[in-house]
């Protein structure tokens, strides 16, 4: 089993989250998240003033997948989510060595 952590940028989630369905995704969770990468914010204008905007908003899905499953969840996201200009995002893998679902008492596998 694996936890999928992907950075996008805001406006791709609704696309994602529908790739991810139809292939199968169940749940997934998201976080609104600000950062910075190779884009290294920029500068607006607010009420004549300039101004630094250092980090920038962008969203956090982590979603738990069997490792089958994994290739086709990386593709659906990173697909899904270029625009083909800096900031696109970057997706992280994770071992999960556990799961369990709390209501049911299910683990690993059949928690997901």
């Amino acid at each position: 089993m694996k936890i999928v952590m992907a950075i996008i940028k805001p406006f791709k989630l609704e696309e994602v989250r529908d790739a991810l369905t139809a292939i199968g995704v169940r749940g997934l969770t998201v976080t609104e998240v600000r950062g910075y990468g190779r884009q290294k914010g920029h500068t607006e204008i607010y009420r004549g003033a300039e101004y630094a905007v250092s980090f920038l908003p962008k969203v956090k899905i982590e979603v738990a997948v069997n490792s089958a499953q994994l290739d086709a969840v990386i593709e659906a996201i990173a697909s899904t989510a270029r625009t083909g200009r800096i900031g696109d995002g970057k997706i992280f893998v994770l071992d999960l060595e556990h799961a369990l679902r709390i209501r049911t008492g299910d683990l690993d596998a059949e928690a997901i």
